[in-house]
């Protein structure tokens, strides 16, 4: 039925524009209040994932949208294998590790990741992603858990399979594979127990987990580079707190080439590390200078806070 209030009917008049400064203004507002790089990590995922009202969109322009974006799919670029397995006999329990392997397709990778999970954390990802995205998923099986059986090479051998599958088809699909849930799934682990050693001072022990995991976090998040920032942060201070200055500027720089907003809560701290290590080193800290009093005019300033101090706030649960 026709309702001449109802956006989608014929007869529905378009309410006029507000005023074309207010309008600029309102929208610039918006803008900056739903940068994703104003987010945690999370609330920034959750930001990307979260489908958009479209209000203003009439029937017509709603199906040219949807039919843009499925032409948009990419085709996949990562690749998942279960290489081998370990059977684990901890106290009263036993269960069976599985080495993930990610690698990145079309070129030579040098980054592979290497990961193990064990059934349960398979499981805990399905029942995580079913929240979130049961149509989406609905026709991809998860391999079922026995009484008896578990642990023979048969059933281990076909779980290997079962798994690599599982892991290809949840990455075919684009919101699946950019969700909070499937990148936690494949990272979590590692950055927790990196930075747990970070906040333990092994900053040794730290880079070396967050060499093996960060290019896997980067592969995963190139929909929001920013989401790698915090990790790359942890690995300036580890560096820097080893007292190398050198590799720890290193660092810095590839925060630099990612889109970082002004108002991301590492910026501030991000700059003024930075500073601090180019002048140490003897290189010029000028431009870094102007970007951090550039956005001190911008806000009021606030307690000064060390990047040390919001990398050890980092997966703290």
């Amino acid at each position: 039925m026709e309702n001449p209030q109802h956006p989608g009917s014929s007869g529905w008049n378009r309410p006029p524009d507000a005023h074309p400064r207010e309008k600029a203004d309102a929208e610039a507002g918006a803008a900056a209040a739903l940068h994703p790089d104003t987010f945690s990590p999370d609330e920034a995922l959750n930001f990307i994932n979260a489908p958009s009202s479209n209000s203003s969109m009439t029937t017509k322009e709603l199906q040219e949208y949807w039919k843009n974006e499925k032409c948009h799919c990419k085709p996949v670029k990562l690749l998942f294998e279960i290489s081998s397995t370990r059977i684990v006999k901890k106290f009263s329990s036993k269960y069976v590790m599985y080495k993930i392997i990610v690698i990145q397709t079309g070129s030579f990778d040098s980054n592979k990741a290497i990961l193990e999970r064990r059934y349960s954390d398979f499981e805990v990802l399905h029942k995580n992603l079913l929240k979130n995205f049961s149509e989406e998923i609905e026709d991809i099986i998860f391999p079922k858990k026995y009484l008896t059986g578990n642990f023979t090479e048969e059933m281990i051998s076909e779980r290997k399979l079962a798994f690599k599958e599982y892991l290809s088809l949840l990455y075919s699909i684009k919101c699946v594979r950019r969700s909070r849930e499937f990148i936690d799934f494949l990272t979590r682990a590692e950055l927790k127990e990196a930075y747990g050693c970070l906040r333990a001072g092994q900053y040794v022990k730290a880079l070396d987990i967050f060499i093996q995991v960060v290019p896997l976090q980067e592969k995963l998040t190139r929909h929001c580079p920013s989401l790698v920032v915090p990790s790359l942060c942890a690995m300036l201070v580890c560096h820097r707190d080893l007292e190398h200055p050198a590799a720890a500027f290193e660092v810095g720089e590839k925060v630099l080439q990612l889109p970082m907003h002004s108002s991301h809560k590492y910026y501030v701290p991000f700059l003024e590390a930075m500073i601090h290590l180019a002048y140490v080193l003897g290189k010029d800290f000028v431009s870094l200078q102007e970007k951090l009093e550039e956005s001190q005019l911008q806000k009021a300033p606030a307690r000064g806070i060390t990047l040390k101090e919001l990398a050890v706030r980092e997966y703290l649960h």
